[in-house]
């Protein structure tokens, strides 16, 4: 090794040659910009090479090294490929290949006004304003009667076809809802606007007319409160569920203020008999307190919380299409956790509250056990494991349990001898009732 400038180690010099060969090339453009000889002293001095060790890479390489291969221009990009031609427009069908649509005939047209008013809903909501009717105290006349059904249903059917009017573009979006009128244009909007003003101002004007004006005036805010805050927070808010409950309790308020009830009497409590013995059963007349039209309003909402919270599980696909915000979209846990809650809810109302406000007998409490317990156990297995099964389970219990609770409370209901409706009664009973309700 000479001493001075370090000599690269033989393989790398063999490495640098190695390398310079394979860039070799035939004939090409003048490159004579290129001073090889001087580029393989630089790699030779990169490589740690010194002077000699340079000489010996310029002759490995010499001056035949062509580096043009690098300086090549890049080939010209393909043309991109002309656009298809546009597609041929279909063929124009005829007129007969249409199918006319059929008249609009007086029975067809009471169809549609049913499905606009949404009628099985109307008929529950005039059933629950029926039940505050028939758990009232007083005694109610047969037109009084009919009237509040009637009412209370011209008063949903309002609502509901306000409620169809402002969701028409949504429930297009939906396949459970493609089917309604407005969506379809079986009616024009202008149509069931007609309709659901007609109705609007009829319900509350026989309410008024034939049964009282409270009753009346909670019809028509309850209008207002359906087709209005709360359609407008069906797609605002998860909260609009809680106010579909208050919507779904003030019907059987309707009804209690229908029977001559009043809502906001002084509170009093009717105790079980083992905590009463010695101050006695108060008096039918006393029924009437704030705590039993209170007992029926959370009854109703109450129970919507089970029946809607699984409806919508089921269809939630459908509520997230259409763009509502539903605890069953948002926050599926939250939507059974929600049920369980009401659902145990519901027995302590049946259980406790109503006997306590005098709707009914306190035996009404231990009858309720039975139908309770399916219901709470139905919500827990939905809360605990989920699934569309135990959802459809859970509405399936929600749509007996209610009329059972209600007739139920009909049976036990504070004051009412069954012995005596049905013709088994004596005058001697008669005679004490009566001296019991003037001295109350």
């Amino acid at each position: 090794m000479p001493s001075g400038a370090s000599a690269a180690p033989l393989w790398r010099r063999l490495v640098v040659a190695l390398s310079l060969s394979a860039v070799r090339s035939g004939p090409t453009p003048d490159t004579s910009f290129l001073n090889t000889r001087s580029m393989s002293r630089s790699t030779g001095r990169m490589y740690g090479m010194g002077g000699r060790g340079a000489k010996s890479l310029s002759r490995f390489g010499g001056s035949n090294i062509d580096f043009s291969s690098f300086f090549r221009p890049n080939p010209p990009l393909a043309a991109a490929p002309p656009p298809p031609p546009p597609a041929a427009a279909p063929p124009a069908l005829p007129a007969s290949a249409y199918r006319a649509l059929p008249a609009l005939t007086l029975g067809r047209r009471l169809a549609l006004y049913g499905t606009l008013s949404k009628t099985q809903l109307s008929a529950l909501v005039a059933l629950t304003a029926m039940s505050g009717v028939a758990l009232s105290p007083y005694p109610a006349s047969v037109p009084a009667l009919l009237a509040t059904a009637l009412g209370t249903a011209l008063c949903a059917a309002s609502a509901n076809a306000l409620n169809q009017l402002q969701e028409a573009p949504f429930d297009a979006q939906m396949a459970r809802t493609r089917g309604r009128p407005l969506v379809r244009r079986a009616l024009s909007p202008a149509h069931a606007a007609a309709f659901a003003g007609a109705t609007g101002v009829a319900g509350p004007a026989l309410l008024a007319a034939a049964v009282n004006p409270a009753t009346a005036l909670l019809g028509a805010a309850n209008i207002a409160l359906y087709a209005g805050a709360y359609t407008w927070a069906k797609r605002r808010t998860v909260w609009n569920t809680w106010l579909g409950g208050v919507v779904g309790g003030i019907p059987p308020l309707m009804g209690w203020a229908a029977g001559g009830g009043h809502l906001l009497a002084p509170p009093v409590l009717f105790l079980p008999p083992f905590l009463s013995a010695g101050a006695g059963t108060p008096g039918l007349a006393l029924v009437d307190n704030a705590l039993a039209p209170a007992a029926l309003f959370l009854l109703l909402f109450s129970w919507q919380f089970p029946h809607f919270n699984a409806l919508s599980h089921f269809v939630r696909d459908a509520y997230a299409r259409g763009g509502y915000r539903m605890l069953c979209v948002l926050d599926p846990a939250r939507n059974t956790r929600v049920a369980l809650r009401h659902a145990v809810l519901l027995a302590g109302i049946t259980a406790v509250l109503v006997p306590l406000s005098g709707l009914t007998t306190w035996a009404f409490a231990l009858t309720s056990l039975a139908p309770n317990a399916v219901f709470v156990a139905a919500a827990w297995r939905w809360h605990r494991f989920g699934g569309d099964k135990n959802a459809r389970a859970l509405f399936h219990h929600s749509l007996w349990y209610l009329p059972v609770i209600l007739g139920l409370m009909m049976v036990h209901k504070q004051g009412l001898e069954w012995r005596k409706w049905v013709g088994f009664g004596t005058v001697e009973d008669e005679e004490e009732d009566s001296a019991i309700n003037e001295s109350s």
